[in-house]
């Protein structure tokens, strides 16, 4: 538990109190001691450093434990005891006994961890093999050698292949608690968007505002949602701030704000808090994938993208049934309240039990331990070098530039983009649709419209019945057997999938209506619901495996313009409903959508090509 706390916000916030005298990490116990391998590394080549011939005696060693370091002025590292240049034998010949066999390669032991980021980006084969290696290499005990660059600097590494340091060496258990508090995080910030909806009758009676003006704070949060990715996206990649402190910083404010929001006497006040909180609550959005695929291997991390992807799509389409019936007897304000009685549980867990997951920063940190123990400057973790070569403005067009270049100059990612943000706006549209279908055609009322709504809580469990069938039963079976196949092979289910939207749109525009049953079109959105969830899925494995230098940005990218048409449809919504009526407004919705099916089998057919002719795929 004490490992669990001193990960986590609270116990980085202890540390720092005590100056690390609570909560230690192994290399700052007594008792601790340098690995041989290290030990080996750091004196094998310190007479060529210099320039000198090689000695044939050995070096001395500098073999380190916590009673008998202790530095001297100019920050070498002093023995304390009058024997220790005897160990010098031993320490090699224990090195030697860790060192890996002849046929095993030192580098693959190395985890691809220590390399640059750009050397060694995920979703490709080389990574796919690797980790299928390493899972086996995790079920033992093997010393990893670190690596020794040409400059004498010592890339400091995990200790062994089952490191406990490691994120992707956390038993299953530890890797379902933080994968479940991502989970929760993340339907906490969706579904603070659509909760507010039950609203909107009271917000216009209070301010004698227009149905569109009362929509604002709706798309406002959702619009700002898609911003704070272009922000904590990078930040979180920055290796000395790691993904926990945006996390805990971000989720505190959003919590924060969560009180004034509720409270707030005047409409431009609830607008500007309603913009803030999307902000501040998007880094779920932005590092939550991240987080997934820091925990778990390439073969496996789409299951846990599933869950985490559950968990967005189905809190905006449950919010209207959290608050429905509480609004109809409190009054409008008590969706706002909701929102607080959310977040702050979640932060609170957050902020006791989240621990950090990112390699770059778990490796910094643990150099800088070793340096303060050793008083060898020549330790350093990969990505403190990597650091060194970030700059602002690089980053800068990495998260806006870059996004906007690509989607501009190549096809498949203008496709992408535009058809998830169509069928992201057409989910988002629902919110002001239903109001004008069930309570005029069928007398529901507004808790009712909420229990509608969970119309897309069945739709996820069957998309993710389908999508996970098919990971057990074929993708996952095909690339143990035969390794990754082309990047469109992973569109196959999309095939069938996009043909789901527009049926469902039109079935649910044309069935609406009086002289028939409310279940009809129920069940359109359903089938609107599973098929988008399929296409979705597919199309965030197809773009990183394609793009994988750049999947970051990407997303980053797409998130944005999937919020902003989401934004607008919010706001065009209901004059088109209204203006056209419910069946020719859906049917502009889903006329839309038949994008998707020309444009997924015009990638499927012709990917390969583009791909090929593209500057930036791979």
């Amino acid at each position: 538990m004490a490992e669990i706390i001193r990960e986590a916000p609270l116990g980085q916030i202890i540390r720092w109190a005590t100056r690390n005298r609570l909560l230690k990490y192994p290399e700052e116990m007594e008792g601790f001691e340098l690995p041989a391998t290290y030990n080996a590394v750091l004196n094998s080549t310190t007479s060529q450093e210099k320039g000198q011939a090689p000695r044939s005696s050995p070096p001395v060693s500098r073999t380190v434990t916590r009673e008998k370091t202790r530095r001297s002025s100019d920050g070498s590292n002093e023995s304390a005891t009058a024997d220790e240049t005897n160990t010098v034998s031993e320490d090699l010949e224990k090195a030697e006994t860790q060192q890996p066999g002849p046929y095993e390669d030192p580098v693959a032991l190395n985890i691809s961890r220590t390399k640059s980021r750009l050397s060694t980006v995920p979703y490709t084969e080389d990574r796919l093999e690797l980790e299928a290696e390493l899972a086996i290499e995790r079920t033992q005990t093997k010393p990893i050698v670190p690596i020794k660059t040409a400059d004498g600097v010592v890339l400091v590494d995990w200790y062994t292949t089952d490191d406990p340091a490691n994120p992707q060496n956390w038993s299953n258990g530890k890797r379902f608690v933080v994968s479940l508090i991502i989970c929760m995080y993340t339907f906490v910030v969706y579904t603070g968007s659509a909760i507010y909806t039950s609203s909107e009758l009271g917000v216009m009676a209070k301010w004698n505002l227009k149905p569109v003006d009362a929509s604002l704070p709706l798309s406002l949060y959702v619009l700002a949602y898609g911003m704070g990715p272009l922000l904590w996206a990078p930040l979180s990649e920055i290796p000395i701030i790691g993904r926990s402190p945006v996390y805990a910083a971000t989720m505190a404010l959003f919590t924060i704000l969560s009180l004034p929001t509720a409270m707030v006497n005047n409409f431009a006040g609830l607008l500007v808090l309603r913009f803030l909180q999307g902000f501040f609550g998007s880094p779920c959005l932005a590092i939550g994938a991240a987080t997934m695929q820091d925990m778990y291997s390439l073969l496996y991390l789409p299951y846990a993208l599933v869950a985490w992807v559950s968990a967005a799509y189905c809190g905006p389409a449950l919010g209207p049934l959290l608050s429905g019936f509480a609004v109809t007897a409190k009054g409008w304000r008590w969706s706002l309240w909701e929102i607080l009685w959310a977040a702050g549980p979640v932060f609170l867990i957050m902020f006791l039990l989240l621990p950090e997951t990112s390699t770059p920063n778990i490796l910094l940190r643990r150099a800088a331990r070793l340096r303060k123990l050793t008083g060898d400057n020549r330790l350093k973790s990969q990505s403190e070098i990597d650091q060194k070569n970030m700059k602002p403005g690089a980053i800068v067009i990495d998260a806006i530039v870059k996004p906007i270049e690509i989607t501009i100059k190549d096809p498949a990612i203008a496709f992408v983009n535009v058809y998830t943000a169509i069928i992201y706006g057409i989910y988002y549209s629902f919110f002001e649709v239903f109001p004008l279908v069930y309570p005029v055609y069928y007398g529901f009322s507004l808790g009712m419209i909420g229990v509608v709504f969970t119309c897309i809580l069945v739709a996820c469990l069957i998309g993710i019945a389908v999508y996970c069938a098919y990971l057990h039963y074929f993708l996952i079976p095909d690339i143990m057997k035969h390794g990754l196949r082309a990047q469109e092979s992973r569109l196959v289910p999309a095939l069938f999938a996009c043909f789901g939207p527009t049926i469902g749109l039109f079935m649910f525009g044309w069935t609406a209506r009086p002289d028939i049953h409310w279940i009809a079109p129920t069940i359109g959105i359903t089938i609107y619901g599973a098929s988008v969830f399929v296409v979705m899925q597919c199309i965030f494995v197809y773009v990183p495996l394609s793009y994988p230098q750049y999947a970051a940005s990407l997303f980053a990218g797409n998130d944005f313009l999937r919020s902003a048409f989401a934004c607008g449809s919010i706001l065009f919504g209901r004059p088109l409903f209204i203006n056209l009526g419910v069946g020719k407004g859906v049917s502009v919705l889903g006329g839309l959508s038949v994008i998707g099916i020309i444009g997924m089998f015009v990638l499927w057919i012709y990917g390969a090509k583009l791909r090929a002719r593209s500057k930036f795929a791979i």
